[in-house]
């Protein structure tokens, strides 16, 4: 098969390094890829996000099926300009990106599929979403639309819930519309199903990392690590996730006329009440990916493909033994303000074992330098979860760039974890 691999960040290549070892697979474009992932297949200049163009590069190339990794392209119409032309893509039509492109459809769609979630309010005058966030005190403030995963600030009381509803207000686009919902506690694990539209997949469970610094303080990132397998949701747990939040929410979406084909990504809390959705995602998270890439022992482009075309098999994945871990090294600045150009040393120097995933990078006089905010995600394989991360946290010593800064916790809840119960 020929592959188009849409996107250019950390995530689509560990999707590439996973696709580049399928015997199915005959060419890797990559639309446009980066640095690193064009060392597993042929980079292409090309607008991602324009349906138009997509689709002519697919024809000319005569790709056998596309890949959609960042959400951007899905909401732009990207998927639905593909089925037009009669070309396979892994990725909703943007009706079903909506998921993702709007949290207050996605609150809609959860009320009518009767997924647990969390509270919420609707709002359009940021007066009356101010006083009722006061109100509140503890409360979540995000905004509607797509804002890069920075979007959603956590309040715990009114004058922060004040300040958290200015700052996302002003956020312009994105923020023209703001969802205030409930604040849950508990333990949140990211549970990502590859969907055919009706039948769908379960990818481990995974933890990601969201705020800046050690012990989940600083402000909110695009996530600073992964890890996989989460422990807080057993194996039933997790088919219980699939048949009372993925199945419905499948089920609501293809009664609408929109089927879901692609990676559903359901952020969720797991409360003393049961699991609520915090989120919903219209593709593979970041940096949930690059660990799960590393987890998934079978070949995924079949798993893509049958997703594409409405024939996927449902059943249980095969997933290696033990645990994953994936660190983003992060620019000096991130993430207010980015510091770029950079120079980055050692990366050549870590083990093929650890696979040093590519994001924020350019190359300059044949060097590679910083150009965005996460940089690098260092990830490895070990018998269990604290293998994993030793090893990775070794690997990671080798590399170096001024300002460089990481999270040292990574998958550190997950040793602290009591044994998940069925």
């Amino acid at each position: 098969m020929k592959v188009l691999l849409l996107g250019s960040g950390a995530r689509e290549h560990a999707l590439a390094w996973k696709l580049a070892q399928s015997p199915r697979l005959t060419r890797l474009l990559l639309g446009p890829g980066n640095v690193g992932s064009a060392r597993l297949g042929t980079p292409v200049a090309l607008d991602a996000e324009s349906p138009d163009a997509v689709v002519a590069l697919a024809r000319r190339e005569a790709v056998d099926l596309v890949v959609v990794g960042p959400e951007a392209p899905l909401v732009a119409g990207v998927a639905d300009a593909l089925a037009q032309a009669g070309i396979a893509c892994f990725g909703p039509v943007a009706a079903a990106a909506r998921i993702e492109g709007s949290k207050a459809f996605a609150k809609e769609i959860m009320i009518a599929a009767g997924v647990p979630t969390a509270g919420y309010r609707v709002f359009t005058d940021l007066g009356e979403a101010e006083a009722h966030a006061v109100a509140e005190g503890r409360i979540v403030v995000k905004a509607d639309g797509l804002a890069a995963g920075k979007g959603v600030i956590v309040a715990h009381d009114a004058e922060a819930a004040r300040q958290a509803v200015r700052a996302v207000g002003a956020m312009g686009g994105a923020g023209q519309r703001l969802v205030l919902e409930e604040l849950l506690e508990g333990e949140e694990v990211s549970v990502i199903a590859l969907c055919d539209g009706e039948r769908y997949v379960l990818l481990p469970p995974a933890q990601d990392h969201k705020r800046v610094g050690e012990g989940d303080t600083g402000p909110n990132t695009g996530g600073m690590g992964a890890y996989a397998p989460a422990p807080f949701l057993s194996p039933a747990a997790l088919a219980q996730v699939g048949e009372s939040v993925i199945a419905p929410t499948l089920r609501v979406l293809r009664e609408r006329g929109t089927p879901f084909r692609g990676a559903l990504y359901a952020g969720l809390m797991l409360t003393p009440s049961g699991p609520k959705v915090l989120e919903f995602n219209a593709r593979f998270g970041d940096p949930e990916t690059q660990v799960l890439m590393m987890q998934l022992a079978e070949d995924v482009l079949p798993l893509l493909d049958a997703c594409a075309r409405g024939t996927l098999e449902s059943r249980a994945l095969a997933v290696h033994p033990g645990a994953s871990v994936g660190v983003v090294l992060a620019a000096g600045g991130y993430p207010e303000a980015p510091r770029k150009g950079a120079r980055i040393e050692g990366v050549d120097t870590v083990s093929e074992a650890c696979p040093v995933f590519v994001a924020g990078v350019a190359e300059r006089e044949g060097a590679w330098v910083t150009s965005g905010g996460r940089v690098l995600t260092v990830c490895a394989r070990g018998a269990d979860l604290a293998e994993a991360r030793a090893q990775a946290y070794a690997a990671l010593a080798s590399i170096r760039f001024e300002g460089m800064h990481f999270r040292r916790d990574i998958g550190a809840k997950g040793l602290r974890a009591p044994p998940s119960t069925p």
